[in-house]
């Protein structure tokens, strides 16, 4: 190729740059608001901030068991239902399951004392005696998400007559490994000093922290190939939803975030049966209900080692893996997880209440 030919084939490449820079801008000044969690809902249940909510029905033959979904804390839920047609929560109501949800909510200054005992013990204790009362039921299915799939195998292993089913998705339980930079930093965080520096951790703090896992993918080069596809309206409104996800981060209470920390990713006392809160030793061995635990294969945050350890630890015979080859977040917004990822977890369901 002589200098010509390469002059010309910057200059096209530079003209398609400023053209879809040129559309994207104007599309981007007539974007109408960015809305996430558009599925229907209902207040049921409420403690201050934190807040239980009922998915309105899509199916005409519905699972007479409900599924609690348990989110993470540190984003929020409105990953599991990002838009209409990229929702986990829709899918699975559109396969019959009859699905509640945790908000955790906003914490603020008058949270900095609140407990891992306080939520789990507490609050979900509570959601789930709520909905088992309100449907005359002895117990519920429980799907835990990230943070929340740990909280939902704590809760599972001390109060197993209230757990029908647990499904633990891309669920940190074992934290040996340090194939996540998130658990070598979490390893040798001054997590006292973060915590008694801030009492409530800034979400902004945790979130530039994830962000940091890949600094130029995350900060740098997504934004570079923004301008490719910025020019398509429909792409950009996407890239906007999962922007908007991204920087809707809650700010942590301290000693959840204590707690977590020390005892969970440093001195790994889950897995070890060391791990404690209200008074009560967790014993995995005592999930004596059905167990699926769902992974991602290359979900650098979660490892898969990580969130398959569950399986080896508690008591019940009947367990099965699911895995699909997505990072962490692909696993709620991938098109290879949406066409099957719900039906498979109904279906597992179905065959189970």
């Amino acid at each position: 190729m002589n200098y010509t030919q390469q002059f010309q084939e910057s200059l096209e490449e530079f003209k398609t740059f400023a053209d879809n820079l040129k559309n994207g801008v104007e599309n981007l000044a007539s974007v109408d608001e960015i809305k996430l969690g558009q599925t229907e809902k209902e207040l049921v249940y409420e403690d201050g901030k934190r807040k239980l909510y009922r998915y309105q029905a899509r199916a005409k033959n519905v699972c007479s068991v409900p599924t609690l979904i348990v989110y993470a804390m540190v984003n929020r839920y409105t990953m599991l239902d990002l838009q209409p047609n990229r929702s986990m929560i829709r899918n699975l109501l559109d396969q019959g399951q009859d699905v509640y949800l945790i908000d955790w909510g906003y914490a603020d200054r008058m949270d900095r004392h609140l407990t891992m005992d306080d939520l789990i013990n507490g609050f979900m204790d509570d959601c789930i005696d709520h909905i088992c009362e309100q449907r005359q039921l002895d117990a519920i299915n429980l799907l835990g998400v990230c943070q929340g799939g740990t909280f939902s195998a704590i809760y599972a292993a001390l109060h197993p007559e209230k757990v029908k089913n647990l499904i633990a998705m891309v669920a940190p339980i074992d934290f040996e490994t340090n194939d996540s930079l998130l658990f070598v930093w979490a390893k040798h965080m001054d997590v006292d000093l973060l915590i008694d520096a801030y009492g409530i951790v800034p979400g902004d703090l945790m979130n530039q922290a994830y962000q940091n896992l890949a600094p130029f993918s995350l900060g740098v080069q997504k934004y570079i190939n923004l301008v490719d596809t910025m020019a398509d309206a429909d792409k950009l409104a996407d890239f906007l939803r999962m922007e908007s996800w991204i920087f809707d981060s809650p700010d942590q209470p301290g000693e959840v975030l204590r707690q977590n920390a020390k005892d969970l990713f440093k001195e790994n006392k889950l897995v070890k049966g060391e791990f404690e809160i209200g008074g009560q030793l967790v014993d995995l061995k005592q999930i004596s209900m059905p167990v699926l635990c769902i992974y991602a294969d290359y979900d650098t945050l979660v490892p898969p080692a990580s969130s398959k350890k569950l399986l080896e630890c508690v008591g019940t015979k009947d367990k099965q893996e699911l895995s699909y080859p997505v990072g962490h977040v692909g696993m709620f917004v991938s098109g290879k997880t949406q066409a099957t990822l719900a039906p498979r977890i109904a279906e597992w369901v179905n065959q189970r209440v």
